[in-house]
């Protein structure tokens, strides 16, 4: 009986790729790196994005594109302006969307061949355990330290590996944590910064196209993982300094003694993250002080009224060259050393972007021996929203 040697019609191809995704692809599979095994362990691997912001949007630009089967996307945040000077998953009709959905929605529109579970949602203590087990790894693109413990923490106990990467300003590190024999972020670092210390993207600022380079950094380790080749970076930190255009590198070894991994964990269960960092409640930090306030309306019907109130502004030189409410431009740092610029018999209002800087020059005016001394409440924030919508936000 003569067997014909032309293809069936509508018939799939071997090794469980449609003839779709050989095209899509294909410059994958003719490395012989990653060929037609290495592209079906990513179709069947399951990642979880912690985050689709700054990091998470080369990690799911990157990771859809590269085939990996089921990508979960986990967020609570919304699309806000400020976000798409770093955030390209999104753009301009995005803005006031759930980021979740946002970024499902672009993934599925660049490889539709892939699952995407958009869950928005903010990992706690309570679910962490659960959103996590599913997924084969884990990738760390937030930008806190309660989270980035919860995770370190959710990863350990339950034997996942955790892709970490962290952005400030000009500077970037990524790392492997959670591996055999490997370290984990506690190893690292054993305890939080105090509350404060270490400003926030929003506060210092981040360059936008340094978070497009750690996570696609981020993407390729894990996309190493998946193939089960190369070098990882395990017990290695990886260093980048964007304006040096420099990579240097730092040993990292396991803490035998770490409360986490180590040989006699002491940790056994997920905790309270928000106090163990002294951060309060779950939402944005609270001003690290409590001290006297006036709200922005009551300030502008007094400065109508002609009181005499002295202006105090602590932010930095190229913030006042943003906006400013033509005050005495004082930076919080200086302030000690320059405390003899200020009168203390007359009524001081201390202000900075979001009301956190200024409660504590207030806090140090009024240790200083300064009783007429407020904080403007929200800051210039607060005052574009509530006085003058013409003075820019940022």
């Amino acid at each position: 009986m003569a067997t014909s040697t032309q293809p069936q019609t509508g018939a799939k191809p071997a090794a469980g790729l449609s003839k779709e995704e050989i095209l899509r692809y294909s410059r994958h599979l003719i490395m012989p790196e990653v060929g037609m095994d290495g592209q079906l362990k990513l179709k069947n691997a399951k990642v979880l994005l912690i985050g689709t912001g700054g990091l998470g949007a080369p990690l799911g630009l990157y990771l859809a594109a590269a085939g990996v089967g089921k990508l979960g996307l986990v967020d609570f945040d919304v699309v806000d302006f400020t976000n798409l000077q770093r955030q390209v998953t999104f753009g301009t009709s995005d803005v006031g969307k759930p980021k979740s959905e946002a970024a499902r929605a672009r993934l599925s529109n660049l490889n539709p061949d892939i699952q995407i579970e958009a869950i928005e949602a903010q990992l706690t203590s309570a679910n962490a355990l659960e959103l996590l087990k599913d997924f084969d790894i884990i990738v760390d693109g937030t930008d806190n330290f309660p989270t980035r413990y919860l995770v370190n923490d959710a990863c350990i106990l339950l034997g996942k590996p955790n892709v970490y990467g962290s952005i400030f300003r000009f500077e970037g590190q990524v790392t492997v944590f959670g591996m055999p024999d490997g370290p984990c972020y506690r190893c690292l670092y054993p305890e939080p910064p105090p509350p404060g210390l270490v400003p926030s993207c929003a506060e210092g600022g981040v360059l936008g196209v340094l978070p497009g380079i750690v996570g696609s950094i981020q993407a390729m380790e894990t996309i190493k993982l998946i193939l089960g080749s190369g070098d990882h970076l395990v017990g290695r930190l990886l260093l980048f300094d964007a304006l040096g255009m420099k990579f240097r590198e730092l040993k990292l070894r396991k803490n035998p003694n770490c409360p986490m991994c180590g040989t006699n964990r002491t940790i056994t269960k997920l905790i309270d993250y928000f106090e163990f960092c002294g951060v309060r409640g779950e939402e944005a930090p609270a001003p690290s002080v409590q001290v006297p306030e006036i709200a922005p309306r009551e300030l502008k019907a007094r400065l109508d009224r002609g009181d005499d109130l002295f202006i105090l502004d602590v932010r930095e030189p190229h913030e006042f060259q943003i906006c400013n409410l033509r005050g005495h431009l004082i930076p919080l740092g200086e302030l000690p050393r320059r405390v003899h610029e200020l009168d203390s018999s007359r009524e001081i209002i201390a202000h900075c972007r979001s009301g956190k800087r200024s409660a504590e020059a207030v806090d140090f005016l009024r240790k200083a021996g300064f009783r007429k001394v407020l904080n403007l409440k929200g800051g210039i924030l607060a005052w574009s929203d509530e006085v003058d919508p013409s003075v820019p936000k940022y």
